[in-house]
């Protein structure tokens, strides 16, 4: 059974979240303020997280960015009320998977949980391993090691650009095409968002990330996968 952590200082939302979520067959888990969730989430035995941005004591940013930092590589949605799309770029930057703005339908969120959790085993049969300049990949585990073994830590939205990339590889990908199918909000984050993921996916398969070889920028395009 998938478990999920609620992470939000209205105590209403938290019920409610947690009441429609475990109807859907979900196991549940709360915390009232984001050092709470913190300490929770750093347990590594939830399958999502539910962060409120706006919380007492860390905000859902701050409790992100801490996550990210100790290799806790669990999905997270943000939960706010403000909808400004500096806000957005900040929380997928520090690492966030989905972002959806208060007041939200049920519908939506559940499809949205629905869609991260069932994430994984698309790319290829199973047990595929993908060879992608200094990272062996498993699409379907979600799992990269190096060429020696060691596990490599992505986050989800860094695996869903490279099967992007892999899927349309030695083709020209434009930034929006990458908004579109990875994030695909109808109000997507900006441009800038690709080119730092980028940026980071760079520093883990490029032997020289100054100079790539595999992740190409196609000026005034967007960017290619050379895989030979």
């Amino acid at each position: 059974m998938k478990k999920i952590l609620i992470v939000d200082d209205e105590p209403h939302m938290r019920l409610g979240l947690k009441d429609n979520l475990e109807l859907e067959g979900y196991q549940t888990d709360t915390a009232s303020d984001g050092e709470e969730g913190l300490r929770k989430a750093l347990s590594g035995e939830y399958h999502l997280l539910l962060l409120d941005v706006m919380m007492p004591k860390m905000s859902g940013l701050d409790v992100c960015r801490r996550l990210r930092a100790e290799s806790v590589q669990t999905p997270v949605i943000f939960l706010t009320a403000r909808g400004e799309e500096i806000d957005k770029v900040l929380g997928l930057e520090l690492g966030a998977d989905d972002y959806i703005t208060k007041p939200f339908g049920l519908r939506e969120l559940l499809a949205r949980v629905k869609a991260i959790l069932r994430r994984g085993g698309t790319a290829g049969a199973e047990d595929d391993i993908y060879q992608i300049g200094n990272l062996r990949i498993d699409f379907d585990g979600y799992r990269a090691s190096d060429k020696k073994g060691k596990e490599v830590q992505l986050s989800h939205k860094e695996f869903e650009i490279l099967k992007f990339l892999w899927e349309q590889r030695n083709k020209t990908v434009s930034r929006d095409d990458l908004l579109n199918k990875v994030w695909g909000y109808e109000e997507a984050p900006s441009t800038r968002t690709v080119d730092n993921f980028m940026v980071r996916l760079r520093q883990k398969i490029e032997k020289d990330p100054n100079h790539p070889q595999y992740i190409l920028t196609v000026h005034g395009a967007g960017y290619k996968l050379i895989v030979k």
